[in-house]
């Protein structure tokens, strides 16, 4: 087993990898309505993707991650799962998870956890659910209490994901984060980013958490701990509920200083920084030989030029993007 050391001396054990860029949701702060995804061609097969996953644990990566678009909605999605968790079983993997809209985990909430997923994240920005279908478009709120509800009969410990939208859901938080006690949920609030080009002005979509923090804090007893994930969240404990409330704030807070994840697309492209565009291209030395050697020379190469961070920006004047792809392709 080796480690994967970028140039500030960062210990890279995370793998992000979105399995497929496609949608059942069309989430106003991720996705054009009118998306044009990529042709099937172009995207690795699940055995591929096995395999990438594969060489990146081999060389230090502890924790895996699938996310999309929507991962459930990739067609034999729990073959790839089911694979993946023999490295659960060896010791050589410490964790596999999944973020999810919720969509489909009635169907296949049993299934990822005998596939070895512990918890899971549910990307869920309210509980109205006319604002619901709003805000994803496509979204039924329903649905999606139905997978939450199959979620925990399957024994999965579920963190909520949020991200806070000025205008929307702005004074719905403090609801949101009683709910998740109620149910047993961690809640973690995000900034929206300035992802690939939406139909909405980001800069009416921006919403500090700093200030949502203070607006929380006039009812809840917020306290700082030092649990950490291997994500970006900073964490606090809420002590009505026991429960955790994570922060995730690339644009207040830059979190680079202890970046320790990369993110591969369906393609098999291989983002080191989710807010810059250098990117590395692992399909090709995947597809040149049987062997993994030119696979994890590229790896290697890739690791060696990830950035100290990155630099988003929300530009009012233009309201262009710090990145031109969606957070579609490259997972949430």
């Amino acid at each position: 087993m080796t480690e994967m050391i970028d140039p500030f001396d960062r210990k890279v054990s995370y793998l992000r990898v979105s399995v497929t860029d496609r949608c059942d949701f069309r989430c106003v702060y991720c996705m054009s309505e009118d998306m044009t995804f990529l042709p099937k061609s172009d995207v690795l097969s699940l055995e591929e993707l096995d395999r990438l996953c594969s060489a990146f644990i081999r060389k230090g990566v502890r924790k895996l991650r699938l996310t999309g678009g929507e991962p459930l909605v990739r067609r034999n999605i729990m073959s790839l799962m089911h694979n993946l968790g023999r490295h659960l079983k060896t010791g050589d993997l410490d964790e596999l998870t999944l973020t999810t809209n919720g969509s489909q985990l009635a169907r296949f909430a049993g299934d990822l956890a005998k596939s070895g997923v512990r918890r899971i994240n549910v990307s869920m920005d309210t509980l109205d659910p006319d604002k619901f279908h709003k805000i994803t478009r496509w979204g039924k709120l329903d649905k999606v209490m139905d997978g939450l509800k199959a979620a925990s009969d399957a024994g999965l410990e579920i963190k909520i994901n949020t991200v806070a939208v000025n205008g929307f859901n702005d004074m719905e938080l403090d609801e949101m984060l009683g709910w998740c006690g109620d149910q047993g949920y961690d809640l973690t609030l995000i900034e929206t980013m300035p992802l690939g080009e939406i139909s909405d002005a980001r800069a009416d979509q921006y919403l500090p958490l700093s200030t949502v923090r203070e607006r929380l804090s006039k009812n809840w007893n917020l306290t700082d701990i030092p649990y950490k994930t291997g994500g970006p969240a900073r964490y606090v404990e809420v002590g009505e509920t026991g429960r955790k409330l994570g922060f995730i704030t690339p644009m207040t807070h830059n979190f680079c200083e202890t970046c320790n994840r990369v993110r591969l697309t369906c393609t098999g492209t291989l983002y080191m920084c989710l807010g810059q565009d250098d990117a590395a291209d692992l399909r090709a030395p995947l597809r040149a030989s049987e062997a993994d050697e030119l696979l994890e020379s590229a790896i290697d190469e890739a690791i060696g030029r990830k950035p100290k961070g990155h630099d988003f920006i929300i530009d009012r004047d233009s309201n262009a993007p710090a990145t031109s792809r969606h957070m579609s392709v490259t997972g949430g």
